[in-house]
This record gives structure tokens, C-alpha cells and sequence, in this order.
């Protein structure tokens, strides 16, 4: 999906947005960078900017621990699929590399690549993604990269904002569902019986 470069207003203090389209920055070369740096959470957009987060601040951590961890708790019980956290990468069909905070994938999907492969950033978009917005994030910088992972393929995504009590759904085909102060979440019917407590996170 086609998107402008990020403004000086959304590269906030605590981010690094750096243009590498003229230099040829390949996926193998970033995977090494992600490797040799993984101090640091660095994501490549599209339009071929680097992107260098700091570790996430400690009430993010948690809350993006928390949604996992129940998101894990339902796939063992589901069986249908495999839930990522946030250290997982995927290359998507559009050319970016994306970390969404939490990921779940149909296994189905995983059987058409190797182990070895699949050691590296998965070539495939989630069925499911969510971004848990932290202090270093912009609202708008989180909608654009949801309106992403939808573009090229997600089948849900939950982006939830713990400092206004909010979630945004998405979903293809279908305008953003805007849930104010809910107290839980349903996944149905991408992630049949997964309900989440948000009001958790809050």
C-alpha cells in the first residue's frame, strides 16, 4: 500500500528513521543487522526506511507479554495455528519487514517452507496481527502500518491503545471498528473462541 515517507513529527525523539533506498540494503544484509543489533527492534518499510526502535519501556513489555501469552494459551488449546511475539519478522508481499507485538499464522501456510527457511523472516503476512501502542508510538504511524498488514493480506488486526482505552479493528473489506474502553475482544471468526480480556492491559 503506498504510503508517504514518515514526517519529522511521527520519527519521534526516541526513533531512528533512516533513508536506505540508495543503498541497496538487501533482506540478507538486514537480517544480519537485526542479528549483530538485537538490542534494538528494527523494522524496513516499503519505501526502504530503516526504522531503529529502542527496547520496549517496561509497561509495553508487559502488556505486549500479556496479549501473547493469552494468545498462546488459545492456539495450544485451537491447534490450527502458531502465535509470534514481537522478535518475529515478515517479509511481505509489498517488500516491508514488519514485527507486529503479537502474530498468529495458520500451519497450513507454514508447510509450503523449509525449517531452514523459516529461521529467517517468514516471506507471508499473519492471518492475525496487533500492535499494542507504546509511549514512542504515533497513532497515525500504527493506523498506516494496520491498513499494511490488512493490504497485504491479514486476515484480523487489533490495534490497541492503552492510553485512551481504545481498540481498532481491522478487517478486509470492512471500514475500522473503533471500540472505546471495551472490556474484552473477541477474534471470531480468524481466531474462533479467542476472547481477550483487554480491560488486562489497561
Amino acid at each position: 500500500m503506498a504510503r508517504m515517507p514518515l514526517t519529522k513529527q511521527e520519527a519521534t525523539s526516541t526513533k531512528l528513521v533512516l533513508n536506505v533506498e540508495n543503498v541497496g540494503l538487501t533482506e540478507e544484509q538486514f537480517f544480519q543487522l537485526c542479528s549483530d543489533n538485537d538490542i534494538l527492534r528494527m523494522e524496513l518499510t516499503a519505501q526502504k526506511e530503516l526504522i531503529i526502535m529502542p527496547p520496549a519501556g517496561f509497561k509495553s513489555s508487559w502488556r505486549e507479554n500479556i496479549l501473547s501469552t493469552r494468545l498462546t494459551n488459545w492456539a495450544e488449546k485451537d491447534g490450527t495455528g502458531i502465535v509470534c511475539n514481537a522478535t518475529a519478522g515478515y517479509r511481505l508481499p509489498d517488500s516491508a519487514i514488519r514485527a507486529p507485538d503479537a502474530s498468529w499464522i495458520r500451519r497450513e501456510r507454514l508447510d509450503a517452507f523449509s525449517e531452514k527457511e523459516l529461521e529467517k523472516f517468514a516471506h507471508l503476512c499473519p492471518d492475525f496481527v496487533a500492535e499494542v501502542m507504546s509511549a514512542s508510538d504515533t497513532l497515525s504511524e500504527l493506523q498506516d502500518k494496520m491498513a499494511e498488514y490488512i493490504a497485504n493480506g491479514a486476515q484480523l488486526g487489533w490495534l490497541i491503545d492503552p492510553y485512551e482505552a481504545c481498540v481498532y479493528i481491522y478487517r478486509p473489506g470492512n471500514p475500522v471498528e473503533c471500540l472505546e474502553n471495551p472490556t474484552e475482544i473477541s477474534g471470531d471468526p480468524v481466531l474462533p473462541g479467542f476472547v481477550f480480556n483487554v480491560a488486562e492491559i489497561w
